[in-house]
């Protein structure tokens, strides 16, 4: 991810706000933001027959993206604003515990811990009725 501001004052939880409701991609799938705090995120991906992988199951790749996204947003909502304004993931791990079958997703990331330039996330993905869909954990890389 490359971000360009014009502020530089500008926070790494500012830049999420900003960056979301443009992102071709988030707003393809539908991600929303909910909550965002220093360290942690809340997004939701709302449920659409456009995500279903077969019958009404959401495809797990709609799932990682969910779980890329929130971590990415948690990452840059604790960072000071580097000079070079990049992103990228370095490394991401998804166990999925349960089928999502037509209801909505909410991923919740905090952050593990923060070093120089990579931040290592934890990420939970549950339906809305509070059912356990699937596990991240994600390495993020700032700058």
């Amino acid at each position: 991810m490359s971000l360009s501001s014009g502020e530089t004052s500008a926070s790494g939880a500012d830049l999420m706000r900003q960056f979301l409701p443009t992102s071709p991609f988030v707003r393809h799938l539908g991600i929303q933001l909910v909550d965002l705090q220093p360290d942690s995120a809340v997004l939701s991906l709302p449920f659409s027959e456009t995500l279903v992988t077969v019958g009404a199951t959401v495809h797990g790749g709609a799932i990682a993206s969910l779980i890329d996204t929130v971590a990415m947003v948690a990452a840059w909502s604790g960072a000071e604003v580097p000079a070079s304004m990049r992103g990228v993931t370095v490394s991401i791990t998804v166990t999925y515990l349960a089928g999502a079958e037509k209801e909505d997703l909410l991923a919740i990331a905090r952050v593990l811990r923060r070093g120089r330039s990579l931040v290592y996330l934890d990420v939970d993905v549950k339906t809305a009725s509070q059912v356990a869909v699937a596990k991240g954990l994600v390495t993020y890389k700032i700058g």
